[in-house]
């Protein structure tokens, strides 16, 4: 791979598994410097590292484990990525944590925990990122929405109105820093195969007394045209687009990536 990002740092929150491994694995192969975020299993955060520092020349990557829940554990994260990395060019909000239930029945503790990792979190790490890139004069920031930050679902309260808060907290950010070299954009993916989305497709089949497949098409992917899963890179391949060359005239999208959903 070209190395568009040669001389440039990242840090990448979620970043252990998902979404965010594929992303800062995409950043490492196009030469930027990656620091890692995210909980897991020691092992499987080890492999992660040690993944991503053979990508950027040997050792294990820089990793925090900062609970995004926490604000001041977020300002702490953005100070040791700026300590570590020398700077912080590039920014990528992607954690984030799901549960389901109606409205009437949604646990507050859930609620909040939701709003506070996959929005609250968002909002300081910019508030905190900010400053360096405006005195650099350059920046990146990319937040990971979803199809669920431009249309609703049912039984998903928290996580839509956190996504959809993303989205225009986005806007706001753009608008901020538009007269400078900094640029602000999210990306709304739709159904990503991942571990933890492939493992709902088993229990769903059982329910209904269908093949996986089936049960994949007509209850997991019903909302998505192509009926297939939206893979990894192609989320990657858009978030390196935009922190690479010729991406500077994009500023405060939301970028769907989602089979065609929001086409319907």
């Amino acid at each position: 791979m070209d190395q568009v990002l040669a001389g440039r740092t990242a840090l990448v929150t979620g970043s252990t598994s998902g979404i965010g491994l594929g992303i800062a694995k995409i950043y490492a192969e196009a030469g930027a410097k990656v620091m890692l975020n995210g909980f897991g299993k020691p092992e499987e955060i080890a492999k992660a590292r040690a993944e991503i520092g053979a990508l950027q020349g040997g050792g294990d990557a820089p990793y925090s484990a900062a609970d995004l829940s926490k604000p001041e554990a977020v300002r702490q994260m953005i100070r040791e990525a700026e300590g570590t990395l020398g700077k912080l060019d590039i920014l990528v909000n992607n954690a984030g944590i799901q549960f389901v239930a109606p409205v009437d029945e949604f646990p507050d503790d859930k609620f909040d925990a939701i709003i506070a990792i996959n929005f609250a979190s968002n909002f300081h790490a910019i508030k905190a990122a900010l400053p360096g890139m405006k005195q650099r004069g350059w920046g990146r920031i990319v937040n990971i929405a979803s199809a669920h930050g431009l249309v609703a679902s049912p039984h998903k309260v928290a996580y839509v109105s956190a996504k959809h808060a993303v989205v225009g907290m986005t806007k706001t950010v753009a608008l901020e820093v538009a007269k400078l070299p900094i640029t602000c954009n999210a990306i709304c993916p739709g159904f990503v195969r991942t571990p933890l989305a492939e493992a709902q497709v088993g229990p769903l089949a059982k329910e209904h007394g269908v093949s996986e497949q089936q049960a994949l098409e007509d209850f997991l992917l019903d909302k998505q045209p192509s009926k297939r899963w939206i893979e990894v890179d192609e989320v990657a391949q858009m978030a390196l687009y935009l922190v690479g060359p010729g991406s500077g005239g994009v500023n405060g999208a939301a970028l769907s990536i989602d089979g065609g959903w929001l086409a319907a």
